[in-house]
């Protein structure tokens, strides 16, 4: 996609009228009108046919501060306003996560950041919550179990749940078919909007334990799973503490393409269904959503740029010196590269993993060659009161617990001490439960007397 530059420029393909201000794909002309018209009519056609978010449900919106996510913000508040023909029926809030600790920022650089995503987010009206990466070094073991699943379930009640909403918005007054959204404390897209509410989040942990954890990760590889891992463990848990029964995430299509090939070559074939397409329903009382998936990256870049859609984009996390990248930047910019030359490259591989089925994984993945024979590691230096001793862990007890791909991640981590909290007191958890259903298996029943009544 390329903005037209012949000296006379072709008619709009949609319109017809218009100069065409940039092609999608091959002959496919729009002027910037038309364009903005196709661009939001994606959208809401990708919440429309998958019917997952019901009216009147919370929904938290992961962002960044980057392009897919930016213009996802964009879309929720255009479809959220009175002029909007079929308005969004949902109520949002937002979360960002705030990596500094981890990106080599320094404490201005990360106020300064900050202090210019929060501006963006307030000037939303929405509720949003600002989160540090430190607090995922203090959550509870539970994050990593999945919870019960709610009632929202997609089917045929999705259509009597619009038609009650609607009836139940005019019954309380609002004539126009239901513009006040619960939560949101006035009408979207009055000309003042709402305060936007900042909502509290619990003290964060000092940096150093942060740092520590990732400084004794041996690979970028490994650095990437595992800051992907804590920030969505975090996104998880303020959904499930805040009441929000959907997250939406603004992975676009390219960022699909690149995580599918990336994830086949970490030896995550089995979840490549989840990991990538539409919903995410592992977690079971939370749902992810990625409504921006069948956006092109270039398709956001101009969006933003003809409609200036605001940015924070946040630096790559450092690397130590000659150390090679990850396999998330190998896979990169080799479909990158090969999209220059073959510009159907990337929707090709988004396409193939659109028919991936959301079957359960299958635990027979190739434990072999992964197996690690370890002596249990010397106790740490105290800094996880809370969590069992490292002198009672190996980490050949952690293998049994982890897929495949977590596996070879595990292996390029740093000192069990250095590990998240939750995540060895749920090792733990485990470990005891399997031993205890190792003895009960092994200790033979007593003979019963027979029942004589």
């Amino acid at each position: 996609m390329e903005p037209n530059k012949n000296h006379h420029p072709r008619p709009c393909l949609k319109c017809g009228q218009g100069s065409a201000a940039l092609v999608i794909r091959l002959g496919d002309a729009f002027c910037r009108g038309c364009f903005r018209e196709y661009f939001v009519h994606k959208f809401r056609a990708m919440l429309g046919k998958n019917r997952v978010i019901f009216p009147g449900e919370k929904v938290l919106l992961a962002l960044s501060g980057g392009p897919a996510s930016s213009a996802m913000l964009q879309q929720v508040q255009e479809g959220l306003s009175r002029e909007t023909a079929k308005r969004l029926r949902f109520v949002p809030g937002l979360i960002y996560v705030d990596e500094g600790a981890v990106r080599g920022q320094s404490p201005a650089q990360r106020e300064q950041s900050l202090a210019r995503m929060e501006t963006l987010l307030q000037a939303t009206g929405f509720p949003y919550h600002l989160a540090h990466l430190e607090q995922a070094l203090e959550l509870p073991a539970s994050i990593l179990r999945p919870g019960p699943e709610g009632s929202s379930e997609p089917g045929s009640s999705y259509k009597e749940a619009v038609e009650g909403f609607i009836q139940q918005q005019r019954q309380e007054g609002d004539g126009d078919g239901g513009t006040s959204l619960p939560g949101l404390g006035t009408q979207v897209g009055d000309t003042a909007p709402p305060p936007a509410r900042r909502c509290p989040q619990p003290a964060a942990a000092p940096p150093r334990g942060l740092r520590r954890l990732f400084e004794a990760v041996e690979t970028s590889t490994a650095r990437e799973e595992l800051l992907q891992m804590l920030r969505t463990h975090l996104i998880l848990q303020t959904a499930r503490t805040r009441g929000y029964a959907k997250v939406m995430t603004g992975e676009s299509c390219t960022r699909v393409a690149v995580k599918l090939l990336t994830n086949l070559a970490l030896g995550r074939g089995a979840f490549l269904a989840v990991d990538t397409g539409f919903v995410d329903n592992r977690h079971g009382d939370v749902m992810v959503v990625r409504p921006m998936r069948e956006y092109m990256a270039k398709e956001i870049a101009f969006y933003n740029h003809f409609f200036d859609v605001p940015t924070v984009i946040a630096p790559p996390l450092p690397t130590k010196r000659r150390e090679k990248p990850s396999i998330h930047q190998l896979m990169e910019r080799f479909l990158l590269g090969l999209q220059e030359d073959f510009p159907s490259t990337i929707s090709t591989v988004y396409r193939t993993g659109e028919k991936l089925s959301p079957v359960p994984a299958q635990e027979e993945l190739a434990l072999e060659p992964t197996l690690i024979t370890e002596e249990p590691e010397p106790a740490g230096d105290g800094c996880c009161q809370d969590a069992p001793a490292a002198g009672a862990e190996s980490r050949a007890a952690f293998i049994p617990l982890l897929c495949y791909s977590c596996r070879l991640t595990f292996k390029e981590l740093g000192p069990l001490a250095t590990l998240p909290p939750y995540v060895r007191a749920e090792a733990q958890r485990r470990i005891r439960r399997a031993q205890m259903k190792q003895q009960s298996q092994e200790v033979p029943l007593e003979d019963e007397e027979p029942n004589e009544s």
